[in-house]
C-alpha cells in the first residue's frame, strides 16, 4: 500500500506543478520573488548589454565634455566654492591638455584621446553629460554604479538583467565578466558582480580571456558520462530539499551550467575562426600588451552576444602602474593626468570603436546596447600640479545601439564642468533606461528579500526618453 501524505507533504510536492499555478494566481506579482517568470514585459529594443566599465573615474573634461572657459582661467583659483574632495590637495583651474573637435555628421565634440571612436562611431553615441553620483570614493562608487547601493550585498545590474530576462543559451551563463592581461575587479572586488539576494545562477561568471583555463577547472577531470551520472544523482538526491529552498535549486542549476560550459567556453575563446581583417580591426595582435588584451575582451564580447549572453562586462587593465588606483582603478589619475589618460585611452579606443563597427556590420548593434562609463568624473581644478581629484557632481557617460538615438547629447554641466546645470541624471535613471530598452519596467522588476521588495533602481529612477530612438 503506498504511503499516505499529510497536508504539508502534499503541498510541498505540488509546489512546482499545478499548485504553483494556483499560488501564482493568489499572490501579487511583486511578492513572488524568485517565482517571477523571466522575459520582457513589452517589446524590447535591445536583447543584450555590453558594459565597458572605465574603472577609476574618467575625466569628462578630457573626453566628452569640452570646457573652453577653463583655458581663460588657467592657473587661477576656482571662482566658485570648492566642494570637499577625496584628498583636499586642491590646486588651480586646470584646462584640458587635449583638443576637442566635432565628430561625425552630428558634430559631437570628442577629444583627441579617442580618435577611432570619433572617426567611425560618433553618430552612434548618445552622450549623457549630466550624470551624477552620491559617493566620492572608488569602492562605494563602483558598488553604487553596479548595484544602486554604495555597499556590498546587493545584486549587480547584470544579475538583475539575467534574472529579469532569463538566458538564451543554456550552455553559457547569462552574465559574464571578461578579464585578461592581468585585469582585476575594480575596488570593491568580485562582490560588484554578485547576485546578492537573487538566486545564485544569476551571479557573474568571470572568464579570463587569455588564460590556459579561461574558467577555473573548465577542463573536465573525468569522462563526460561519469560527470553526467554524478549530476543526475545529485539532482535526484536534492530534489525534495530543492523544493523547500530555491537557493538549493539555483546551486544545482549552476552545476548543470558548469557542465555544459566545459564544451562551450573553449570554443568561445578560440579565435582561430576569426578573419585576419577582424583581428586587425580590434587590435588583437597589437604589440602593446594591454591594448591587445582589451581588444580580445571586446572581440569576445561580440562573440558572447552572438551566442545569446544577456550581459557582458569588460575590464580595463593597468598601464604599467599608471594611476593612483593601481590595477583595480587604472583611470584614477591624481597626478600626471595627460600621460595616464593618454595611455588608458590608447588601450581602449581602437577596440571599442572596432566593437561598435563590427556589431553594426553584422546587424547586431540594433539589438545590443553598449554602455561606456566610470564611477564618477574629475575636478576642473588640479590636484597638485597636473592631476585631477574625484568629481561626483557632474560627469559624462555614453550609450550606443540597442534603441538609443545616436548623435545626441543629453544634459549639461556648468561652464567649469563642475556641477550639472541642466537635466540631472542619476545611476537610477541610467538603469531604468537600460531596463526599458530591454523590455522591462524598472518599477516592476522586483525581488522580495527580508520582507521588502527590492529593485535595481531602489525607489528612484526615470527613463531618459530623450535619448531613445
Amino acid at each position: 500500500m503506498p504511503p499516505t501524505l499529510n497536508r504539508r507533504q502534499m503541498l510541498a510536492r505540488c509546489s512546482t506543478g499545478f499548485g504553483l499555478l494556483a499560488l501564482a494566481g493568489l499572490l501579487p506579482r511583486q511578492a513572488l520573488g524568485a517565482l517571477r517568470p523571466p522575459g520582457p514585459e513589452f517589446r524590447p529594443r535591445a536583447k543584450n548589454v555590453i558594459f565597458c566599465y572605465m574603472s577609476g573615474g574618467v575625466s569628462h573634461l578630457d573626453s566628452f565634455d569640452p570646457k573652453p572657459f577653463l583655458k581663460k582661467l588657467a592657473g587661477q583659483p576656482m571662482p566658485v566654492k570648492v566642494e570637499r574632495t577625496m584628498f583636499n590637495n586642491n590646486g588651480k583651474v586646470f584646462p584640458s591638455p587635449f583638443e576637442f573637435r566635432p565628430a561625425g555628421a552630428s558634430g559631437i565634440p570628442i577629444s583627441s584621446l579617442f580618435p577611432r571612436i570619433a572617426a567611425s562611431c560618433a553618430d552612434e553615441l548618445a552622450v549623457i553629460r549630466s550624470m551624477t553620483s552620491k559617493v566620492n570614493e572608488h569602492a562605494q562608487g563602483n558598488y553604487f554604479f553596479h548595484t544602486g547601493f554604495p555597499v556590498m550585498g546587493y545584486p549587480s545590474a547584470g544579475a538583475w538583467v539575467n534574472y529579469g530576462l532569463g538566458t538564451e543559451n543554456q550552455n553559457l551563463p547569462g552574465f559574464v565578466v571578461l578579464q585578461g592581461g592581468g585585469a582585476v575587479a575594480p575596488h570593491g572586488g568580485v562582490g560588484l558582480f554578485s547576485n546578492g539576494f537573487l538566486p545564485a545562477q544569476h551571479q557573474a561568471s568571470i572568464i579570463t580571456a587569455d588564460a590556459p583555463e579561461p574558467v577555473a577547472n573548465i577542463t573536465p577531470r573525468e569522462g563526460g558520462s561519469i560527470q553526467r551520472g554524478r549530476l543526475d544523482l545529485l539532482r535526484e538526491l536534492d530534489a525534495d530539499f530543492a523544493r523547500q529552498d530555491p537557493q538549493v535549486e539555483a546551486a544545482v542549476r549552476n552545476y548543470e551550467t558548469a557542465f555544459r560550459m566545459q564544451a562551450a567556453v573553449p570554443e568561445l575563446v578560440d579565435l582561430r575562426g576569426e578573419s585576419a581583417a577582424t583581428r586587425k580591426l580590434y587590435g588583437v595582435d597589437d604589440s602593446h600588451p594591454q591594448k591587445a588584451a582589451y581588444a580580445r575582451q571586446c572581440l569576445l564580447a561580440r562573440r558572447l552576444v552572438e551566442r545569446g549572453v544577456r550581459f557582458v562586462e569588460l575590464s580595463c587593465l593597468s598601464e604599467n602602474g599608471i594611476g593612483a588606483g593601481g590595477p583595480p582603478n587604472p583611470w584614477d589619475q591624481h597626478g600626471d593626468l595627460e600621460k595616464g589618460h593618454g595611455a588608458m585611452a590608447n588601450q581602449v579606443d581602437q577596440p571599442i570603436a572596432a566593437l561598435l563597427v563590427d556589431l553594426r556590420q553584422r546587424g547586431l548593434l540594433d539589438e545590443t546596447l553598449v554602455i561606456w562609463a566610470g564611477e564618477f568624473g574629475r575636478t576642473p581644478f588640479s590636484q597638485g600640479s597636473n592631476g585631477r581629484d574625484h568629481n561626483p557632481y557632474g560627469f559624462s557617460i555614453w550609450l550606443a545601439g540597442g534603441g538609443v538615438r545616436g548623435g545626441t547629447i543629453y544634459g549639461e554641466t556648468d561652464e567649469l564642468g563642475y556641477h550639472v546645470v541642466d537635466r540631472v541624471a542619476t545611476v537610477y535613471d541610467l538603469w531604468a533606461t537600460v531596463l526599458h530598452l530591454l523590455g522591462m519596467n524598472h518599477e516592476s522588476l522586483t525581488y522580495l528579500s527580508g520582507g521588502r521588495n527590492f529593485r535595481l533602481t531602489d525607489v528612484y529612477g526615470k527613463v531618459i526618453s530623450e535619448i531613445l530612438a
